[in-house]
C-alpha cells in the first residue's frame, strides 16, 4: 500500500507561512538531502485547493528551474471542493467523498504520494487517519508571526517519533508516524 507523506519547512514557534523569508539560511547539503530523499520516494504529489492554484501559477512557466519538469510531469491530486476544472498537466481533482478517493489512491500502484503545503489537508488527513508520515524541517529561529502547522485550537493527536537527525545548522528533522 502507498503512504501519504507530509514534509513542511517549520519555524522553532511552529511558523510554516513564507518560509523563503526564513529558511534560506539553514539549508546546507544535509537538508538537501532529506528534502531530496522524500521527494524521491514518491511518484505523485496530493495537494489542497491553496497550494495547486499557487504551484500552477509558477510551475508550467518556470522554464529553467531545475525542478520545473519534475513538478509538471508528476501526477497531482488535488482536494478541492471549490474547483470544478485544473489546468495544469498531469492533474486530478478529488472532490467527491474525499477520504473514499485518497483510501483507493493509497490502495494503488506506486510508491508514495507527498505532500508539500497544503497545511489544511495534512491536518485533516491526520484527523481521518490517512496521513502515514509526517516529515518536520525545525529551524532554530522564531520568526514570531504566521500561519502555524497546527494552530490554536485543533484535535489533540498522538504521533510517534520514529526518526530525528541533528543538522550542522542546528535544524532538526522529525519524522512522525501515528501513534
Amino acid at each position: 500500500m502507498r503512504k501519504i507523506v507530509a514534509g513542511f519547512f517549520l519555524s522553532l514557534d511552529g511558523v510554516m507561512e513564507s518560509p523563503e523569508k526564513w529558511h534560506f539560511p539553514y539549508f546546507n547539503e544535509e537538508m538537501g538531502q532529506a528534502v531530496a530523499a522524500q521527494a524521491a520516494g514518491a511518484d505523485a504529489m496530493l495537494l489542497g485547493r491553496a497550494t495547486y492554484q499557487e504551484f500552477a501559477g509558477y510551475w508550467p512557466t518556470a522554464g529553467d528551474d531545475p525542478m520545473a519538469a519534475q513538478m509538471n510531469e508528476t501526477p497531482k491530486y488535488v482536494v478541492s471542493s471549490t474547483l470544478k476544472t485544473l489546468e495544469w498537466q498531469n492533474s486530478t481533482l478529488i472532490s467527491g467523498n474525499v477520504v473514499e478517493e485518497i483510501t483507493r489512491l493509497k490502495q494503488g500502484p506506486g510508491r508514495d504520494i507527498s505532500i508539500t503545503g497544503s497545511a489544511t489537508l495534512v491536518r485533516s488527513l491526520l484527523r481521518e487517519g490517512l496521513l502515514d508520515e509526517l516529515r518536520l524541517l525545525v529551524h532554530p529561529i522564531v520568526v514570531g508571526s504566521g500561519r502555524r502547522l497546527f494552530p490554536e485550537g485543533g484535535e489533540q493527536t498522538p504521533l510517534k517519533l520514529v526518526e530525528s537527525q541533528t543538522f550542522g545548522t542546528g535544524v532538526v528533522h522529525l519524522v512522525y508516524h501515528p501513534a
